[in-house]
């Protein structure tokens, strides 16, 4: 269990993901990092983006959107505002939330709040290239 460390993803709603994996790599607000056993502490706030994990030799991807990492030379812990496997993802929901998005980004009225909308796209644009990923390959990657 030496080269081994405990990754968990808590969201809101649920404890998405308990597991020992081999590496964890994650979107932070100031670029991406990583992190394999023992690491040194230390605490990130998250970005939208993809969380890649491997374990067993494998790459998965789990979709977040905001949120803190807390990093321990045994543990990463996440607590993420938006998570989501890449097998979770509705590709329907997040074409449907892209377009939304696309059109009030279009609109050049003053009531549409631009940086929400740009949000909103971020977030549906990562949906969905990390779930059409994670189809063709059997884990999502980017």
């Amino acid at each position: 269990m030496a080269n081994l460390i405990k990754l968990e993803i808590v969201t809101p709603d649920r404890n998405l993901l308990s597991e020992e994996v081999e590496y964890v790599g994650a979107p932070g607000v100031s670029g991406e990092f990583g992190v394999l056993p023992s690491h040194i502490p230390f605490l990130s706030a998250l970005s939208i983006g993809s969380l890649l994990y491997k374990q067993n030799g494998k790459r998965y991807y789990i979709f977040v959107a905001g949120g803190f990492a807390e990093v321990t030379p045994s543990k990463v812990t996440v607590l993420a505002e938006v998570a989501e496997k890449a097998e979770e993802i509705s590709v329907e929901r997040a074409r449907k939330a892209r377009e939304k998005a696309e059109q009030r980004i279009n609109q050049q009225k003053e009531e549409i709040d631009y940086v929400r909308a740009k949000a909103a796209m971020a977030r549906a644009m990562h949906r969905l290239k990390c779930r059409e990923s994670g189809v063709s390959a059997g884990t999502c990657s980017l």
